[in-house]
């Protein structure tokens, strides 16, 4: 099979895929411990951002282009043996630490979650969402199944903490579709209130009619969620410009017509209108 066909069957088997593949490496191995039960497990990445990787590449000669790891005073590259982890105290001014350190600092859970207290999976907002990772049993599938049935069954999630590399992060231990899943949770601190902008205060209320309207768009439009429904559009458009360039094919872009703009209550009419007429 020559490269050119083997680069659109990829792009094609990439956009026919409803979900990623299972990773066949682990990134963490402990135990979930309640009291003196544990649960020893692997954590497996689950989500990926998949989308369009593009290199930089030199213009002139189209060859790749390096990162390297550059000394602001002598202008050197600095091999990675030399290379330690600062923490700025001052402008300028760094205190380091080498890897054993700060391996040493590690808490408890680099190793095990400990679940400090079970509650409502719905009743954590989803904006401290972080990212999802299955739990996978790792010697003992009694444990690792029994405390999967005890969540099913009373539709609880596990609040614990868990270290990744260089952060300890809030995390659910929750069940999904079958499985164990570890959901790590932003810090309150790491998010901001909405509150806390400005034209948020300057809120005019909305005029009956015009509440009326939005309403009942927001009625006839909804449904049930169904994430298969959505596809990344512009992956799929620069795949196609891949495609057509790999043939040597002149490239054309068809720009989306523009909106014009109305005001709103004539807007929501019309939306309306286009709602009954389907």
């Amino acid at each position: 099979m020559s490269s050119e066909h083997e680069e659109q069957e990829n792009l094609d088997q990439s956009t026919k895929k409803t979900s990623a593949s299972a990773p066949s490496r682990s990134i963490w191995s402990g135990n979930i411990t309640i009291g003196l039960v544990n649960v020893p497990v692997k954590l497996f990445s689950m989500i990926y951002d998949k989308g369009i990787a593009f290199h930089f590449l030199h213009k002139t000669d189209g060859q790749p282009l390096k990162y390297v790891k550059m000394c602001t005073q002598d202008d050197k590259i600095v091999p990675w043996n030399e290379v330690v982890r600062g923490y700025e105290v001052g402008k300028n001014e760094y205190i380091t630490f080498d890897q054993k350190e700060l391996n040493e600092a590690k808490p408890e859970s680099d190793r095990r979650i400990r679940i400090s207290k079970f509650v409502d999976y719905f009743s954590v907002d989803p904006v401290y969402f972080d990212r999802t990772y299955a739990l996978l049993p790792d010697k003992s599938k009694d444990a690792y199944g029994l405390l999967l049935k005890a969540l099913e069954k009373t539709n609880k999630a596990g609040a614990g903490r868990i270290t990744l590399r260089t952060k300890e992060y809030p995390a659910l231990l929750h069940t999904y579709k079958g499985a164990l899943v570890l959901t790590t949770l932003r810090y309150a601190y790491d998010v901001v209130d909405p509150t806390d902008f400005e034209p948020l205060h300057k809120l005019e209320t909305p005029q009956k009619a015009e509440l009326d309207l939005a309403v009942k768009i927001v009625t006839d439009l909804s449904g049930e969620f169904d994430i298969t429904e959505f596809k990344d559009t512009y992956m799929e458009r620069v795949q196609e410009l891949v495609k057509q360039k790999v043939k040597g094919e002149k490239i054309h872009i068809e720009k989306p017509p523009e909106v014009e703009a109305k005001g709103l209550m004539i807007a929501l009419r019309e939306t309306l209108k286009q709602l009954e007429q389907k």
